[in-house]
C-alpha cells in the first residue's frame, strides 16, 4: 500500500491549507482517502484475529473526515494535516475502548488506543476498576514490555484527587486520569517501510489486555 502517497498529500496540504488548493487537488486527496480506508480495512482484519469485537466493522465508519469544524477554533484553516481513525465496535463515535492511527507527516504519526475523553459513567466506572483491581491494572501498563511498546500512559488529569479516593491511595496518579490512552510514536520512515501493517498489528496486539480490561470495567 502506498502510505509514502498519503504522507506526500498531507505535507503538501500543510504548506497549501485552504480551499482553492484542496480543490485543485481533489483527485489526490481521493486517491489518498481510498488508499488509508483500505489500510485501515486491513488494520480492521488483523485485529478481529485477536480481538472479536472488531469483526465486521467496517473502515469508512471508523475513519475521520478532513474538514475541520472551525465555528470556534482561532485557527481557521479549513482542512486537518492528518488522517486518523478509530477501530472500534460501532466506529468512530463508540464510546467503547479502540484502536487508533494517526498519519501525519513530519515524525508524528502514530499508534495508540484505550479509551479517550469517556462519559461520566464511564470514567467512574473505569477509576472503581482501577481501584479495585489495582494489581491486575498494573501488570498491564506498568509491565516492562507494555511500557518499552508505549511509554505512560497518555491524557488529561485532574490536579487533585477524585471525589471518593485518598491521595495516599497507591494508584492514585491513574484515577486522577480523565483519559486512558497510550500511543506508540512512529517515524515518517517506519510507516513507509515494507512490513508496516504486520508491526502495527503487534503494536495492537500489545495494546489489547488494557482495552481488556476496560471493557470489562465499562460492563
Amino acid at each position: 500500500m502506498n502510505f509514502q502517497l498519503i504522507l506526500d498529500f498531507l505535507s503538501e496540504l500543510r504548506e497549501h491549507n485552504n480551499r482553492d488548493w484542496f480543490e485543485a487537488n481533489r483527485s489526490r486527496y481521493l486517491e489518498a482517502k481510498t488508499i488509508f480506508e483500505e489500510i485501515v480495512q486491513e488494520f480492521i482484519h488483523e485485529i478481529s484475529s485477536f480481538d472479536s469485537r472488531l469483526g465486521g466493522v467496517e473502515a469508512k465508519k471508523c475513519t475521520f473526515r478532513i474538514f475541520r469544524d472551525v465555528r470556534f477554533s482561532k485557527d481557521k484553516s479549513p482542512y486537518k494535516i492528518n488522517f486518523g481513525a478509530s477501530m472500534a465496535d460501532g466506529g468512530r463515535k463508540s464510546v467503547n475502548p479502540s484502536y487508533y492511527i494517526h498519519l501525519q507527516p513530519g515524525g508524528d504519526c502514530f499508534l495508540g488506543g484505550g479509551l479517550y475523553h469517556p462519559e461520566p459513567d464511564n470514567l467512574k466506572k473505569v477509576r472503581q476498576e482501577i481501584d479495585y483491581n489495582a494489581k491486575d491494572f498494573l501488570g498491564i501498563v506498568e509491565d516492562k514490555a507494555f511500557r518499552k511498546q508505549f511509554g505512560e500512559m497518555w491524557g488529561e488529569r485532574l490536579k487533585r484527587p477524585p471525589k471518593g479516593y485518598e491521595a495516599d491511595n497507591p494508584v492514585i496518579e491513574y484515577l486522577k486520569m480523565k483519559d486512558f490512552v497510550v500511543l506508540h510514536r512512529l517515524t515518517d520512515d517506519e510507516v513507509i517501510k515494507p512490513g508496516f501493517l504486520k508491526k502495527g498489528a503487534g503494536v495492537y496486539k500489545k495494546l489489547k489486555p488494557l482495552n481488556d480490561f476496560l471493557v470489562a470495567a465499562m460492563d
